[in-house]
C-alpha cells in the first residue's frame, strides 16, 4: 500500500529548526499522511477527526494540540493508474 505523497517536506523541516517543541507532532502528522492511502475526505476525517475543510483543495490541520495549523492543499487522486 502507498501511502499520501508529501511533496514538500523542505517547509516541514524548516517549521520543526524554528518550532522545535512541534518536532514530534510534525512527525507524527507525517508518518500518518505518508503510511496511509487516504483517497476522500472522509477517510481524512477517520484519521484526523479535527481537519477542516476550508475549500479550494485545503484543508486545515490541528498540529500539537492545535498549538499550530498547517493549511495543506489536497487532491486525492484515487484510481489515478
Amino acid at each position: 500500500m502507498m501511502g499520501m505523497k508529501v511533496s514538500n517536506k523542505i517547509l516541514l523541516e524548516e517549521f520543526v529548526q524554528k518550532f522545535a517543541g512541534a518536532k514530534t507532532a510534525v512527525n507524527k502528522w507525517l508518518k500518518v499522511m505518508e503510511g496511509n492511502n487516504i483517497g476522500t475526505h472522509i477517510e481524512l476525517k477517520a484519521l484526523f477527526p479535527s481537519v477542516d475543510y476550508v475549500g479550494d483543495f485545503r484543508y486545515v490541520f490541528n498540529i500539537k494540540g492545535n498549538h499550530y495549523r498547517f493549511v495543506v492543499l489536497i487532491v486525492f487522486s484515487n484510481n489515478i493508474a
